[in-house]
């Protein structure tokens, strides 16, 4: 039996592997596309031959730290990316070795290549008054100004990331009884949020169409032209109400995009009392570790949870001045312990 093809193992990672057995988004096999893609461009260019003239034995450990070494130093990517590259490349290896027995020793040398350690992202998110006050902002009465506040609104209210609100149709909502909208989020899982009244209002007036015929299959955010917002016009509409934000020196660093929102739910969420673990299935983490950071980026959580912890003796706080002034007070006070 002659051995597969590099066309032909590339083909049946991404529709076999990544698609049908690992049933991957779209957004997730791009991601893999564009990883792929660098990598073997990057072979056949030290390989020194035409892509399609690639073998499989060319695809070694050895190139794949040469490539992410070109990551860093030629592309300037960050470490972030280098260890993303990394892990889709070790995913891909993994497949290599099970398809062409001959690459599984090449595949183990990939999976032992370590990820670089990093420092994690600062998670940015706005205060409540800085919600309110981006609310206040926007405009009203147009089609197109209704539709951006509910959108904002709506990924406020249920932490969605913007990938799900793209692909939100009518038939995912519920507005006549407990309303709530089913998300399709990561690894083809679906999850259940509620909906405020103003949220599930706005959304059945977005949805209506004069003649009624809205169907399940249509989309709920979109265009003037009845297309479904992409992700692109999405991000589009969050920056440009949320913009006021980058000028003011007080808020710099709180760039408003949709994942900002999606952090804001979660902080607000935390600071309203829900317990960690509801607010992960809320925003469908897999791993509560995911949740568990927003406890550490909200100060006023910390505060409240140092007054509750604070022993009754110490419940004003801490002294900012030392109870003596001279040597005899000094000398009283450690008489008094």
């Amino acid at each position: 039996m002659n051995a597969p093809t590099l066309g032909q193992v590339v083909y049946s990672f991404f529709i076999d592997h990544l698609q049908v057995a690992k049933g991957l988004r779209p957004s997730s096999i791009s991601s893999y596309r564009d990883g792929v893609r660098l990598f073997l461009q990057f072979v056949a260019d030290d390989a020194g031959c035409k892509l399609t003239k690639l073998p499989l034995a060319a695809l070694t450990p050895e190139r794949v730290l040469r490539f992410l070494q070109s990551l860093e130093n030629d592309r300037h990517n960050h470490v972030r990316t280098r260890n993303q590259r990394l892990a889709i490349l070790r995913t891909f290896f993994d497949y290599l070795g099970g398809r062409v027995p001959e690459l599984l020793i090449a595949a183990e040398r990939v999976a032992r290549i370590p990820t670089k350690k990093v420092a994690p992202p600062e998670t940015h998110f706005l205060d409540r008054e800085d919600i309110q006050a981006l609310f206040n902002g926007m405009p009203s009465g147009t089609w197109g100004a209704e539709r951006d506040r509910t959108l904002v609104l709506f990924l406020y209210n249920t932490g969605a990331r913007v990938q799900e609100a793209v692909d939100l149709r009518v038939g995912h909502l519920e507005l006549d009884r407990t309303a709530h909208v089913r998300l399709h989020g990561k690894g083809d899982k679906w999850r259940t949020c509620p909906l405020w009244t103003e949220t599930a209002g706005r959304l059945r007036a977005l949805v209506q169409l004069p003649d009624n015929g809205v169907r399940p299959e249509d989309p709920v955010f979109r265009s003037q032209r009845g297309d479904a917002l992409t992700r692109f016009g999405m991000y589009k509409i969050v920056r440009r109400h949320g913009g006021r934000f980058d000028a003011d020196p007080k808020k710099r660093g709180r760039r408003v995009t949709p994942h900002v929102l999606r952090h804001t739910t979660a902080v607000h969420l935390l600071e309203a009392g829900v317990e960690l673990n509801v607010i992960r299935g809320w925003l469908g983490h897999v791993s509560l570790e995911t949740t568990n950071r927003y406890a550490e980026i909200s100060l006023r959580t910390k505060a409240a949870a140092i007054e509750k912890c604070a022993p009754p003796t110490l419940a004003a706080g801490f002294a900012r001045k030392p109870p003596w002034r001279t040597d005899a007070s000094l000398l009283g006070w450690l008489d008094s312990l």
